[in-house]
């Protein structure tokens, strides 16, 4: 036992031969730096080649447009459909025609949604009932014409800017797409001058060029939900147009029978 001990011993305190330990001490200087390793966007995309930059300046302000445009859109629909709410309340709830319609044209008072064609339709109503010998058919088309003619411009409005958004969702993964081959070509072709090619030495321009295809991406995606969501809203505010023209239709279709009788 106690020759074991010894012989242990012995062995623990060996030096290493001069060759082994200039091998340790280089294996551990090839080691990486975890520090070094971490991801630096700034550096990436000042590297980048000129292609790659400019497309990099599009897809950033694509992104600030778009993001411009869903803030001031969401607040526009909000407005139009808080709007069109409390207008149809104050119609239904019994108040006279002749009222309300006094209300919208009040001066310096700006109108819009179901209100600017309620205004619209029994504008012209009135007008072409002061006419002598026209038709209640005749009066009852041209308020529809005028509220249908209202209504797609309140619609027109509230449309604004959507197709920007749409443009954006789609062509935005295709721009950061482009930058991304652009960069990878210029990558592998610098390899012509290099005698031995490894991951160290094209991946620093792969990661350079792939920042242009996650740019694309991040102005695509809220640009593409944006448009979906203010795309369905608008359609439901139109639905409600609508019902409400049919509705208002029939009101004035009746009180043109009353004054032909």
């Amino acid at each position: 036992m106690s020759l074991l001990l010894m012989a242990l011993q012995a062995t623990a305190v060996e030096p290493l031969p001069e060759e082994a330990a200039t091998t340790a001490q280089a294996a551990a200087q090839a080691l990486p730096d975890p520090g070094s390793n971490s991801l630096d966007l700034l550096q990436l995309v000042l590297h980048a080649s000129l292609p790659v930059q400019l497309v990099m300046v599009l897809l950033l302000f694509a992104s600030v447009a778009s993001w411009v445009i869903i803030f001031r859109k969401k607040r526009v629909l909000d407005r139009a459909e808080k709007e069109a709410n409390q207008f149809e309340e104050r119609f239904w709830s019994g108040a006279e025609l002749a009222k309300l319609y006094a209300g919208a044209t009040e001066r310096n008072r700006d109108i819009g949604g179901l209100e600017a064609i309620f205004e619209g339709g029994f504008r012209e109503f009135n007008r072409i009932r002061q006419r002598r010998g026209v038709d209640p058919r005749t009066q009852l088309e041209g308020a529809q014409r005028s509220m249908r003619a209202t209504a797609s411009r309140e619609l027109d409005g509230l449309e604004h800017n959507l197709e920007f958004l749409a443009n954006v969702g789609s062509i935005s993964p295709y721009v950061g797409l482009f930058g991304t081959v652009w960069g990878i070509m210029i990558s592998f072709q610098g390899l012509a001058n290099v005698k031995e090619a490894t991951i160290a030495t094209v991946a620093p321009g792969i990661s350079e060029a792939l920042i242009a295809t996650a740019m694309g991406l991040f102005a695509a995606i809220p640009a593409v939900w944006a448009y979906n969501r203010f795309a369905t809203k608008v359609e439901r505010i139109g639905v409600k147009y609508d019902a409400f023209s049919e509705d208002f239709s029939s009101i004035l279709q009746r009180q043109s029978h009353l004054d032909e009788a």
